[in-house]
């Protein structure tokens, strides 16, 4: 039986390739082992048309096309789709595969870059490694051979002596050197010879390498030793990649550990323990344990003082900036803009005036559109903005106010963001109450003031006598050789419309009205309302700056993004400059009219701002309340008791209109009687409204807006009344019915008669009865009765009885005599006077 037993030995395969690779263990142990390396096949397409795969497709079709091994059931068309998208498929996976080469090739391009980098950087520290440790050894050298000539110089002055004795000594024949190696040994413990000391240092020398060299295991035969000849412990390939890391590290600059930051800490009234972590940048642990350090047992949830986060912060090595919550609001721009960045802007003028005299119709003849049919009543209850342009190319933009008593904060909002305040007085009524209004307004805000005479064309009117009336509250117009101007118009026959424009632009010149609109854009809120399709909506007359959609802004207690911008004639615009006025959706909720629109950079900003706003609105609400002490509610309550009170819910179409018949409900009462508004909004009115009202049992008063179908069967089976309006005086007229119905009657007294006491008589089972003449007017036995004394009332209360001789009668005439008894009543004496009176109820109203 063979060694090999029918088997082959085992070896290396021929087609690879042999190598070595070394391994290292702990103590200096090596080990090399024989390895193979495998080579990937590559198959290469043998030159022709075509590859294989494409070919046997090819084939294949073909013989199926011959029919006989076509598959049942596939038609030509169908086989050569399949076939296509087969090839299709095949072209897209070489694709594939070409683009997964080329990035593997650039990923291993890559790695060979930061490699040879890695590499170069090591071999420059290996250089300037070898480069010092040859610079110590040549120092190291030569302060040996300095040593050594040191040493060798102090040998041969010693040893200088013992020459000059041995030249006298009688052995003259014998060499040189063999008398010093015959003197050498009978010194003894003499001072040693240069030769000597230059083999004891080699021999020591020698000695150190020996052990530097070999170590401990210098004398045994290693693998290292036997297979290449070198000797010495090599280092590891994990020792190897270690050191490669830490190269790449340095190299990368994440070698060092990075210094510690001082960081400038907003800081807050009050701050959570975790945001303050944050600010800082440090780790929320060692903050809480900083404070537990000061004595504060506190979570990193739980929110501490400034005083004592300003504290850790300086112990942290940073520096607090103290911050307070207003300061979210400097992210607005207010910057003031630099006189090459002004460009002209279209002036902005309003238009006010009394009710009925002429506003919208004025507007609507300039406009050329019929507005004043539009609204409910002909009567203007809406601000309105709208933009002209006159014949001559000017830009003119309008505000159109209400005239109505109840819209006082409408007028105002219209002067304060106005340029040219147009007053319109009817040439037939010339000055009424809102008009003073409307010049208290005017002169407020600092405008100037043009003054329209309209009506210029009815029968009666009177231009001069409205120039004359103006003069008693201090408006002296040009003819009256004042700086006012005015102008006589008629706004049905378009008689001086040509001269106000022209007034207007003159004065807008004079003004010399400019704005930047390269910046971010500021306006006023005129007007908002809740739209049901299209959600919150405001009104916005720019002022400064331009709104383009997409903008993030900030309005009041609210925010959002503008999603789309609607100008006065119901188109969509991307953008609108100064003096522009656009309806603006994308708001998160309804504005109050009269906030200011600021657009800001980021959502969170806004959001920050909006909440800010929001929250100081209640603590405002609630210091108000709060400010209230226990005895001025007791007399409030006592002051109320006997205070009617009528609560009602207001919701209207806009917010102006909201607040005009909210601040008109509040003037409607007296001292006994008050309309107490529970609720005022916009939109339609809600399910939430309906139970509101039930609750407080309070009609709901809808302007101009219905209630959605739920609310209306919710309305009707809770027993709650709506009231629909859409003119204002109706509103207010019903209201003040209604509360005059809490008012309650006056009681008036009516003298019906006197009669005189002649004689008082006792009569068994009825008391005392007196014997009357009835001196004047009757005497009812339904009526009520004073008894007079010397002129002074005595008793007042009804007759028990009313006689006339022995007979109940009703009533008794003058002149004429009756016995009378008192209901619960004896002490009646002759000669007091009996005053016969009757009360009548009369129904109170509210002025």
């Amino acid at each position: 039986m063979s060694d090999t037993d029918g088997k082959k030995p085992l070896g290396l395969r021929g087609g690879s390739t042999p190598g070595q690779v070394k391994q290292s263990f702990s103590h200096g142990r090596t080990k090399a082992v024989v390895v193979e390396t495998k080579r990937k096949r590559v198959v290469v397409p043998k030159p022709g048309g075509g590859s294989s795969s494409e070919g046997s497709a090819a084939s294949k079709a073909a013989a199926v096309g011959g029919g006989s091994r076509r598959p049942a059931g596939i038609s030509e068309a169908e086989l050569e789709r399949r076939l296509a998208a087969v090839r299709a498929a095949k072209a897209r996976e070489a694709e594939e595969a070409q683009q997964r080469a080329d990035e593997e090739r650039q990923r291993e391009e890559e790695r060979e870059r930061r490699r040879a980098e890695a590499e170069a950087k090591e071999r420059e520290e290996r250089e300037r490694e070898a480069a010092r440790k040859a610079k110590e050894e040549e120092e190291a050298r030569k302060a040996a051979e300095a040593e050594k000539a040191q040493a060798a110089a102090k040998a041969a002055e010693a040893a200088a002596p013992e020459a000059r004795a041995d030249k006298a000594a009688p052995a003259a024949g014998a060499p040189a050197g063999d008398r010093a190696d015959r003197t050498a040994p009978v010194r003894g413990g003499g001072t040693p010879t240069p030769r000597k000391v230059e083999r004891e240092r080699e021999d020591r020398d020698n000695r150190g390498k020996t052990r530097d060299d070999g170590g401990r295991r210098a004398g045994k035969l290693t693998l290292n030793a036997a297979l290449d000849g070198e000797g010495g412990r090599h280092r590891s390939l994990a020792a190897m990649k270690r050191k490669q890391e830490k190269a790449r590290a340095k190299a990368l600059g994440m070698g060092h550990k990075a210094e510690k930051q001082s960081r400038d800490v907003q800081l807050p009234e009050t701050i959570v323990v975790q945001e303050l972590a944050n600010r800082m940048a440090e780790r929320a642990a060692d903050v809480v344990k900083a404070l537990m350090k000061m004595g504060m047992m506190v979570a990193m949830n739980q929110p501490i003082d400034a005083d004592t986060a300003e504290l850790v912060i300086e112990e942290f090595g940073h520096r607090a900036v103290r911050v307070s919550d207003s300061d979210v609001e400097q992210v607005i721009d207010t910057v003031q803009d630099k006189a090459e960045d002004l460009q002209p802007r279209p002036p902005i003028i309003t238009i006010m005036g009394h009710v009925d005299h002429g506003k919208t119709s004025l507007l609507d003849a300039i406009r050329k559109t019929n507005v004043v049919s539009g609204e409910a009543g002909g009567i203007t209850q809406h601000i309105g903005a709208y933009q002209v342009t006159t014949e001559s190319g000017a830009v003119l933009t309008f505000l159109d106010t209400p005239g109505h008593a109840a819209f006082t904060s409408m007028r105002a909002r219209g002067a304060q963001v106005t340029d040219i305040v147009v007053l319109v007085v009817a040439a037939d009524d010339a000055v009424m109450p809102q008009t003073v209004e409307a010049l208290n307004h005017a002169k407020a805000a600092g405008v100037p003031m043009i003054v329209a005479i309209n009506k210029i064309d009815k029968q009666g009117a009177d231009a001069n006598r409205v120039r004359t009336d103006l003069l008693q509250h201090e408006v002296v117009v040009e003819q009256m050789g004042g700086d006012v101007q005015d102008v006589e118009v008629s706004a049905l026959t378009g008689k001086g419309l040509d001269s106000l424009l022209e007034a207007i632009a003159l004065q807008a010149e004079i003004l010399e009205l400019t704005a930047n609109p390269n910046r971010a854009a500021q306006g006023a809120v005129i007007e908002a309302k809740l739209d049901v399709g299209r959600g919150p909506v405001a009104t916005v007359l720019v002022q400064h700056g331009t709104l383009r959609k997409g903008d993030i802004f900030v309005v009041g207690e609210q925010w959002g993004k503008v999603r789309a911008l609607i100008n006065d004639k119901g188109e969509r615009v991307d953008e609108a400059g100064p003096s522009v006025p656009v309806e603006v959706l994308g708001l998160n909720g309804t504005p109050e009219a009269g906030d200011v629109l600021n657009v800001v950079e980021t959502e969170a900003q806004a959001r920050e701002i909006a909440d800010y706003r929001e929250q100081a609105a209640k603590d405002k609400r609630a210091a108000a309340g709060a400010a209230t002490t226990l005895e001025q509610l007791m007399a409030k309550a006592k002051a109320d008791e006997n205070v009617a009170e009528m609560p009602v819910l207001v919701k209207a179409d806009v917010q102006g209109s909201a607040e005009a018949i909210v601040q008109a409900l509040e003037k409607v009462g007296n001292d006994e009687v008050r309309v107490r508004v529970l609720h005022y909004g916009v939109g339609a009115v809600t399910d939430s409204d309906v139970g509101l009202a039930e609750a407080s049992g309070a009609p709901i008063i809808a302007f101009n807006v219905r209630a959605n179908a739920t609310a209306r069967t919710a309305a009707a089976q809770k027993g709650v009344e709506i009231r629909y309006y859409s003119i204002i005086y109706d509103l207010i007229d019903d209201i003040k019915a209604a509360a005059s119905g809490l008012l309650k009657d006056e009681v008036r007294e009516h003298f019906i008669g006197y009669a005189a006491i002649k004689e008082v008589f006792k009569v068994t089972g009825v008391g005392k009865v007196a014997g009357c003449l009835v001196t004047e007017g009757v005497a009812r036995r339904s009526a009520g009765v004073r008894l007079l004394r010397d002129n002074v009332v005595v008793h007042e209360g009804t007759l028990k009885t009313l006689k006339r001789f022995k007979d109940e009668v009703k009533e008794v005439i003058s002149g004429q005599e009756c016995g009378m008894a008192f209901e619960n009543y004896d002490d009646i004496r002759q000669g007091d006077v009996i005053e016969i009176f009757e009360r009548q109820t009369v129904e109170r109203k509210l002025d």
